[in-house]
């Protein structure tokens, strides 16, 4: 990225970035985190990367990805999605931009992303499946895409709780359950036989209770990987940010979950919060 300047002059790549970060007030904030799990299947997988380089070498553009992937029927499909999700997002993301383009341009990325980690993955023709949440946190902004039943909250320093996911379960979304329903699929409880259902509510053929996830190629069509995307940026004060899988949220609400962790460090609040 050079800028032509009069006489046919160059800028550093250096000098660019400097004025960036002094025109545009960039804020780099503090990051504390912490993790912990109470998987008994082993399907569940994270990704916590902080320091990443939007520009590779120069140390200053950095931001951080925290990832959440739920498996279901085997662990191949969280797995090869942690591996390869942020690679191809990146990818995804048009070359030369400068702070704030790169910060409007994520929410397609991560959609391309999700689209092309979900392809490559059924591909290769297996019959696993995970949810994903993905959080790109960059300066203040912090970018979230989702798929499933997984769920991210962020509370602000100033009390506001806001929900950066969708939870894709058809049981309570019914939204997805007329996208399913309009495009030619079945949703319903499992039959027993003489009219008994049970169950929560499921996408037929398959039977999968999510309406969109990666991998599942033996669910059918009507299963998508296009997430839901929801960016916000917080004000200098920062604040707290949840990312779960569903056995939390089964257990308890946004603000119990913020609650019963309130005033802890980082890593005892995640303790904490499985723990409840």
């Amino acid at each position: 990225m050079m800028a032509a300047a009069r006489e046919h002059q160059t800028v550093p790549l250096s000098v660019l970035l400097k004025r960036e970060l002094a025109n545009e007030r960039v804020e780099k904030p503090e990051i504390l985190y912490g993790q912990a799990s109470h998987s008994k299947k082993g399907e569940d997988f994270t990704l916590l990367k902080t320091e990443c380089q939007r520009i590779v070498g120069d140390g200053i553009t950095t931001y951080s990805v925290f990832g959440l992937f739920d498996g279901h029927n085997g662990s191949a499909a969280a797995i090869y999605t942690k591996e390869n999700l942020l690679n191809n997002i990146i990818a995804a993301m048009p070359p030369d931009l400068n702070r704030d383009e790169w910060v409007a341009a994520l929410p397609r990325a991560l959609v391309a992303g999700f689209v092309k980690t979900d392809k490559d993955f059924q591909e290769r023709a297996r019959t696993s499946g995970t949810t994903v949440t993905f959080a790109i946190i960059e300066g203040l902004f912090i970018t979230v895409a989702s798929v499933g039943d997984s769920r991210c909250i962020l509370e602000s320093a100033e009390g506001d709780i806001y929900y950066l996911s969708a939870d894709h379960r058809l049981e309570c979304n019914e939204e997805e359950r007329e996208r399913i329903t309009a495009s030619g699929g079945e949703v319903g409880r499992l039959n027993t036989g003489g009219g008994a259902e049970i169950g929560p509510l499921r996408c037929w053929p398959g039977g999968l209770c999510l309406s969109r996830s990666i991998g599942d190629v033996d669910v059918g069509e009507y299963i998508v990987p296009v997430p839901y995307v929801k960016q916000i940026k917080l004000s200098t004060a920062g604040g707290r940010l949840v990312i779960s899988s569903d056995g939390v949220w089964d257990a308890l609400s946004a603000e119990e979950a913020l609650d019963c962790c309130r005033g802890m460090a980082a890593e005892t609040a995640a303790a904490q919060i499985v723990k409840v």
